[in-house]
């Protein structure tokens, strides 16, 4: 297993860690940076050591991490660097919490998870310039999540109380056949760099509603944002044990989760290389697991469709968080009625981006996590253009410096190329002519990935027909950003299993238990 969880630190991270040479950034921070670390240690929100069993501990050996912005590749913070040892008693934490936790009502659970959204609410500025400061995304940007984060824990606040069993009809007279929905137990919660928070909240926020308990393990690259939000559950009352955060070494603390018996469940999101090891050693353990895996999400733009309406909603599909999104338009398929005309349009639009510091009010794009989120980029670039396509906009590193990446758009793109076959996880949009409808289909189907997916038309029945053959667990028609807490989250083949958000989503924390009652008389 050491080997699968030191292949999910390279995926979640997009390779290792590249450390700059010391000339290539400074340890001291930018005025602005300086600014905002103050207003987030002003709100006692700068944490940078794990959470076990409501307190807040360094690693047992006294090792630490370094905490980088992406933008400047300034040291943010050093955090507790954490191992088996420090995992295996945040598991025992929130086993002996559970049996407490899961007894309390679910109106009790929720009015806790209610507070914590309160305070997230409350506190969004801090959290957001925490997110922008780690991962580097606009600061509009981070609001949103935040937002978007915080919502999960008011949905499952609510739905709480909604958890219903069933009486089942009984085939003899003196029986009664009744179905329990009770929490599945330890939660060990996985996530990745791309939405600190979000990704946190939607596995966490029905993990407690239900009853369960959970360890999470935040990505290295981006621990500031999830400590920050499990010191706020703290502060609502979530109770010690219930929730626990421990961060550093990926391989140890993936072991204890996986080869405990005490947990119950394993839910991740990050890369399909990954899930599918997760996947596997759970077997051992035979653990509930739930993923949500990577994407190849297909954006088909029909000659019928409204031009800008396509536009504004695939430079949103694509670029939003400069393209490291599992559900960003990795194919921009276009008919080819339309192609010179939404190509122009949209190149023109692409060029409107602003590429910079996430804390400048005027970016619209800042960096990529890391020089190996670069590198993969270029290397999907340049398999493109030796196969023949062409650098329409873009194509090279911001003169910006650090990760900093153009917005690109490649043309004449073909199914034998990287940027069609794989996911970019980068700000470039590969445009695709097609003829037919059912062409469309089939370059979009033409994948083992089936997350998410686009569809830009004027015609309802195009609509309808379209988004039923499409193999996606999520699409969008005429709408480039279709996320929400209401709706289920998940993808089809390789690209996951299970559902986030919605009421789907509590069932994935739950277990059924049939009861039989007899000789009732």
């Amino acid at each position: 297993m050491a080997t699968a969880m030191m292949t999910m630190r390279r995926a979640a991270a997009l390779g290792a860690r590249h450390i700059p040479p010391a000339a290539a950034f400074s340890r001291h921070m930018s005025a602005d940076a300086s600014a905002a670390m103050e207003k987030i240690r002003a709100a006692g929100l700068l944490k940078t050591q794990g959470l076990i069993a409501g307190q807040w501990v360094d690693a047992y050996d006294g090792k630490t991490i370094e905490v980088q912005n992406p933008a400047t590749g300034e040291v943010l913070a050093n955090v507790s660097f954490m191992g088996s040892r420090e995992t295996s008693d945040a598991i025992a934490s929130a086993h002996s919490t559970f049996y407490s936790w899961s007894k309390l009502t679910a109106s009790e659970r929720g009015k806790a998870l209610r507070k914590w959204y309160d305070l997230i609410i409350s506190h969004k500025e801090e959290l957001a310039l925490l997110m922008t400061l780690e991962q580097g995304k606009p600061m509009k940007e981070a609001l949103g999540e935040v937002n978007y984060g915080a919502s999960f824990i008011e949905y499952f606040a609510e739905e709480a109380k909604r958890i219903y069993g069933d009486i089942i009809p009984p085939t003899l007279s003196d029986r009664r056949l009744l179905v329990l929905k009770q929490p599945v137990g330890v939660v060990g919660a996985i996530t990745p760099w791309n939405f600190p928070l979000a990704m946190i909240t939607r596995k966490v926020g029905p993990a407690l509603a239900c009853g369960c308990t959970v360890v999470v393990k935040p990505s290295e690259f981006t621990p500031l944002t999830s400590l920050a939000a499990a010191d706020l559950a703290l502060q609502a009352g979530i109770p010690a044990g219930a929730l626990n955060v421990v961060m550093g070494n990926a391989p140890e603390i993936g072991d204890a989760l996986l080869q405990s018996t005490q947990v119950r469940k394993i839910t991740f999101t990050g890369s399909t290389a990954v899930g599918k090891k997760l996947m596997a050693e759970s077997a051992n353990t035979v653990k509930k697991v739930s993923l949500e895996l990577g994407g190849n999400a297909p954006c088909i733009v029909f000659d019928d469709a409204d031009i800008d309406v396509a536009v504004k909603g695939s430079l949103a599909a694509k670029f939003r968080n400069s393209g490291q999104t599992c559900v960003c338009a990795n194919r921009i398929l276009v008919q080819e009625g339309i192609y010179e005309k939404f190509a122009s349009a949209f190149i023109k639009a692409v060029q409107s981006l602003k590429v910079g510091n996430g804390l400048e009010e005027s970016t619209s794009q800042g960096p990529l996590i890391n020089e190996a989120a670069v590198q993969k980029v270029e290397k999907f670039i340049n398999d493109a253009t030796s196969k023949g396509a062409n650098v329409m906009l873009g194509g090279k590193r911001h003169s910006l410096g650090m990760s900093f990446y153009e917005p690109t758009v490649v043309g004449n793109v073909s199914n034998d190329m990287l940027l069609f076959r794989e996911e970019v996880f980068g700000p470039v949009a590969p445009l695709i002519p097609f003829k037919t409808e059912e062409e469309a289909v089939h370059m979009a189907n033409d994948t083992n990935a089936g997350l998410a997916a686009y569809i830009f038309t004027k015609s309802i029945p195009r609509s309808w027909r379209v988004s039923e053959s499409l193999e996606y667990g999520l699409v969008g028609v005429n709408e480039g950003i279709i996320s929400t807490e209401v709706a289920p989250f998940g993808g089809v083949k390789q690209s996951g299993l299970g559902r986030e958000g919605s009421k789907y989503g509590v069932d994935e924390y739950l277990e059924l238990k049939y009861i039989c009652m007899g000789n009732l008389g």
